[in-house]
């Protein structure tokens, strides 16, 4: 408030404004801050868990991705599962996380992706990454892994 003629008078429109846009801009950067927070207060462990999980998706050049009826081959489900995590990495605060917000289902139709093996079965896809996380996690509980160590 200013005075003008001994009154007082409110503040002018610009100067609210102003005033508003800094505790909105204010409100965003702390805003931002703690969604790279949460990003980042993922366990390297954990994430590289999950890089592994991917890696092991884009390996499976036998192996018929299914999502929402479309079939896809690994190259293109691992890059899609890392465009959504990407999307969602706040989400995720583990590796079974990844398998179960990320990797198990359409976030869109809400149906579960399908994995098609070489031998013509239809597995979930939750059921197959979490056998290739088995694996992942023992070989690195393995003798010669130096994470294990």
């Amino acid at each position: 408030m200013h005075m003008i003629a001994g009154r007082l008078s409110p503040p002018s429109f610009s100067r609210m404004v102003v005033v508003q846009y800094l505790g909105l801009l204010v409100f965003l950067l702390l805003a931002a801050a703690g969604s790279v927070a949460r990003a980042q207060s993922l366990p390297p462990a954990e994430r590289e868990k999950i890089e592994r999980l991917i890696a092991r998706v884009a390996e499976r050049k036998d192996t018929t991705f299914i999502r929402n009826g479309r079939t896809y081959d690994a190259a293109t489900a691992a890059v899609f599962l890392r465009k959504k995590w990407q999307a969602n990495e706040t989400a995720v605060q583990s590796v079974r996380d990844f398998i179960d917000k990320i990797g198990s289902f359409s976030s869109t139709s809400g149906k579960p992706y399908l994995i098609r093996l070489p031998d013509g079965r239809e597995v979930q896809s939750s059921h197959f990454l979490l056998a290739e996380l088995e694996d992942v996690e023992n070989e690195w509980n393995s003798p010669g892994d130096l994470r294990s160590q």
